[in-house]
């Protein structure tokens, strides 16, 4: 990742406005921020939310409350719980979100 391209900044996350984005179940709202070429988000997602696609983008997740199942193409899954974090890179294997209690995480991509 090369980060060039924006001013230094501070973001007042509760400010932003809330966009929805419907899963194959549930829904998750987006709080972003485009700093150039990256995008920075805080990701909201309701409980019983589930990806509707496999995601080929690159990605840092970190788990800010709530519980998230990643679950890689190959039939993989890892939990991710408050602290946690996962990191993937573009193309380099597809992935989908799944929550049943719901969660909060802040994303760079």
């Amino acid at each position: 990742m090369h980060l060039a391209g924006f001013p230094f900044g501070v973001t007042n996350w509760s400010t932003l406005e809330r966009t929805e984005h419907k899963g194959a179940t549930g829904t998750s709202y987006w709080r972003t921020v485009q700093c150039g070429d990256v995008r920075v988000r805080m990701i909201e997602y309701t409980a019983g939310y589930l990806t509707g696609y496999w995601c080929a983008k690159g990605h840092v997740f970190f788990c800010v409350e709530g519980e998230l199942e990643i679950e890689l193409e190959d039939g993989r899954k890892f939990t991710l719980a408050p602290g946690m974090s996962f990191q993937v890179a573009d193309n380099a294997e597809r992935h989908r979100n799944f929550t049943r209690t719901g969660a909060v995480f802040f994303v760079v991509d």
